[in-house]
């Protein structure tokens, strides 16, 4: 791999790492409240309804100037979610505008690579953008569940650094740092080269545009499968980080710092899972990994019959396996069909949007699951076999598919 293409991932880390651990820090805030329960997973709510909203604008932002730049900017609107949080703003107005800046860093982030690394490295790319993004929510959320400690919030509060009046402003302090040293490496990220398309002043030629390029991959054989996947795949993963931490605190007896542990736990999972994927599958066999989504779905109904916690670090882990190894030969493939059908940023708008509609109605519905007093026990069997059910239904559409036309036979074979 080339020098610019580790500068790229350094910058995605360093972003994620930032989100994942004001996940945490904003949850306890939330909890120091005293507000409904409700809010924390509204919290990813707030943080995904910009990649929904302003899907139709951001792949068109993402491809009218240089990635590095797009990726800067972006960084900066977290910078200035973070410093809401700082000032005193409600946790969930603050880490929507960091989910304002994310929407736009990951058209950029995910099309510079299809346009500065060939086809057949896009398999491993992933599993290095996945790998990291993964070890990022590791790292994130055990530098978040440290933040929150009573020991470590009065080390902080004591260092008498500038501004900072609570424990809380600290933490957030602390955390904010690591936005300015993705935004370092954003600025050495390399020029592809790639022709850029001027960005349309008329919003309702952008909607139409976006409309296009949604209805194009939805009909595309293999886009419609991989997009079908992901889609699933992220709302599961966000509604799974709050279904771990009240299933830590109810079954294991956890508090919120140790349960974000347990998050990690997970998160390391799906590393190994990306890595493996990485290495040992091409995009021609990317498909053959649906079935490991079938199985994810029914692993994780067998939380419910957890109560030791080392049976617990160990389930975990295998479900995150399952997750990173069929996630990333999934988003791959779809890249690749979404940068020959439309463009780099293009695809991966309509990508996020998608995925992100997913995570805002299966984690408004689990917060809904929870107003209504469900137990945590049958919330996560509905979970489980509900994700083990579509992905039954999308290996079914794709044998449909291959027996119209084998698809599959155009894709490349080589390894990386």
């Amino acid at each position: 791999m080339p020098l610019g293409f580790y500068i790229i991932m350094a910058a995605q880390f360093f972003s994620a790492l930032a989100d994942n651990a004001l996940l945490i820090i904003a949850i306890a805030m939330l909890r120091d409240m005293a507000a409904p329960s409700e809010y924390e997973p509204l919290l990813k709510l707030f943080f995904t309804v910009s990649y929904v909203a302003l899907a139709a604008f951001v792949g068109a932002f993402a491809d009218s100037m240089p990635k590095w730049r797009v990726m800067l900017i972006s960084n900066t609107i977290k910078i200035g979610g973070c410093l809401m949080l700082f000032l005193g703003a409600h946790p969930l107005f603050a880490y929507a505008v960091i989910g304002l800046g994310a929407a736009a860093y990951s058209p950029a982030k995910y099309g510079i690579l299809t346009e500065y690394l060939p086809h057949r490295l896009l398999v491993v790319a992933n599993g290095w953008i996945e790998g990291l993004t993964v070890g990022a929510i590791i790292v994130g959320t055990v530098i978040g569940g440290i933040m929150i400690r009573g020991d470590v919030s009065t080390w902080l509060v004591g260092l008498g650094l500038p501004g900072v009046g609570s424990a809380f402003g600290a933490a957030v302090l602390m955390v904010g740092s690591l936005y300015l040293v993705a935004a370092i490496f954003n600025m050495y990220i390399p020029d592809t080269g790639v022709d850029h398309k001027p960005l349309k002043s008329n919003p309702l030629y952008l909607l139409h545009d976006f409309n296009h390029c949604l209805r194009l991959l939805w009909r595309d054989k293999l886009g419609q499968i991989s997009l079908a996947v992901t889609t699933l795949f992220w709302g599961a993963g966000a509604t799974l980080q709050f279904i771990v931490i009240k299933w830590a605190e109810h079954n294991l007896g956890m508090n919120l710092s140790q349960a974000s542990m347990l998050q990690g736990v997970v998160a390391l999972g799906v590393a190994t899972g990306s890595v493996l994927a990485a290495r040992y599958i091409t995009l021609r066999r990317a498909v053959n990994v649906i079935p490991l989504g079938i199985a994810m779905g029914l692993g994780v109904t067998t939380m419910v019959g957890v109560s030791e916690i080392w049976i617990a670090m160990a389930l975990m882990v295998v479900v995150g396996g399952l997750a990173g190894f069929f996630v990333v030969p999934m988003n791959a493939l779809l890249q690749h069909r979404g940068h020959i059908l439309m463009g780099a940023g293009h695809s991966i708008a309509v990508q996020n949007f998608n995925e992100n509609l997913s995570i805002l109605v299966m984690t408004g519905t689990y917060a809904l699951l929870i107003v209504l007093g469900l137990s945590i026990n049958t919330v996560i069997v509905m979970f489980g076999l509900f994700v083990a059910g579509t992905m039954l239904l999308v290996k079914r559409r794709h044998e449909a598919n291959q027996r119209e036309f084998d698809n599959v036979a155009l894709l490349e074979d080589r390894h990386h």
